[in-house]
């Protein structure tokens, strides 16, 4: 028991150590690019009409208060991280007076619903069919279904989403193009709201899907491959086991890695997927990331990466604490 308070709490000090570091770095990458944003406002703002040039001065003094950019870098730092405590991550400049942990409040189901359902059902069926294609390598389905990833899993996810915006939602008009649900439609428990959720996030799913398959059937066929000629398959082959329980055994020995890169992969939800959200319209995070980075939305930028650095980091964390209880090989210590 002592051994696992030490390992705990040695591994939650790691995560401070990249969760802080990590937002630091969010905090000093945007002040050093050319992007301005209390100047990209006042040109929002005044771009029809004439303002006093008083006012504008007031109006850059609030603007650098609100963005967090009054005093020195070391002043703005400290401020920084006082708001950020107290879970203010100030308002969101492209959507003021909102905030940006409303905006986020309500992307986030948005990409948590897309990705995670995505990301699970891509991880499922890549170890299912890369075991199979494996451990049946010698008949001619295994051979097309190799080939046919061989050839799909280099097609950027995006590229894919294109192809199927074209196939399925221009020249055959199945799926909504754009959007996560139909407009006017309130969130509820309902078949109507469920029936358009899942009809406006096919696509954007499948499209995701069909990129992560790729990289997990190839990684779990490689990894058969060498439990295929191990010597407890061999036994179990000869004692005539059937073939699902040999199956179960080579995922069950499989899957620590795999476990390892779903986990990683559910920690980066929190960023969204940019491409695929921008391609559909579909109002998750990714999609208001980039928004924000065209308007030189400084808060919602920074909202959104500490969001997503704390999601991997804690993902992180969290299988290093249950990985000893998966692999019996390893010990806390």
């Amino acid at each position: 028991m002592e051994n696992l308070l030490k390992y705990i709490v040695s591994r939650f000090f790691q995560w401070l150590i990249v969760v802080f570091v990590g937002i630091t770095v969010i905090f000093i990458v945007p002040r050093f690019t050319p992007m301005d944003p209390i100047q990209t406002t006042l040109n929002r703002v005044t771009a029809y009409s004439y303002i006093d040039p008083d006012a504008i001065n007031k109006m850059i003094e609030t603007l650098k208060d609100l963005y967090g950019l009054k005093g020195t870098i070391f002043q703005q730092y400290v401020n920084f991280w006082k708001h950020l405590l107290l879970g203010d991550l100030g308002p969101s400049l492209s959507l003021f007076p909102t905030s940006v942990m409303d905006v986020i409040r309500t992307s986030l189901p948005w990409t948590i619903g897309l990705l995670a359902v995505s990301t699970f059902l891509s991880w499922v069926t890549g170890i299912l069919l890369g075991t199979l294609a494996e451990y049946f390598s010698n008949r001619k389905w295994s051979q097309v279904l190799g080939t046919l990833v061989m050839c799909i899993y280099p097609v950027p996810y995006y590229i894919i989403a294109l192809i199927l915006v074209l196939l399925f939602a221009y020249i055959i008009p199945i799926f909504p193009l754009v959007g996560g649900a139909a407009i006017g439609l309130k969130p509820a428990l309902s078949l109507n709201f469920i029936a358009s959720l899942i009809k406006h996030g096919f696509l954007p799913a499948l499209s995701l899907m069909i990129g992560s398959v790729g990289w997990i059937f190839l990684s779990q066929r490689s990894l058969t491959s060498r439990l295929v000629s191990s010597d407890f398959i061999t036994f179990a082959e000869t004692a005539a086991l059937p073939r699902k329980k040999i199956l179960s055994y080579l995922i069950r020995n499989s899957m620590l890695p795999q476990i390892t890169d779903l986990a990683l992969q559910l920690g980066s939800i929190f960023s969204g997927a940019l491409i695929t959200e921008l391609v559909f319209s579909y109002p998750g995070m990714g999609y208001i990331l980039y928004s924000a980075i065209l308007q030189a939305d400084f808060n919602l930028i920074m909202g959104i990466s500490i969001f997503s650095i704390i999601g991997v980091s804690t993902a992180a964390l969290a299988l290093d604490i249950i990985y000893p209880f998966l692999d019996p090989r390893i010990r806390y210590k």
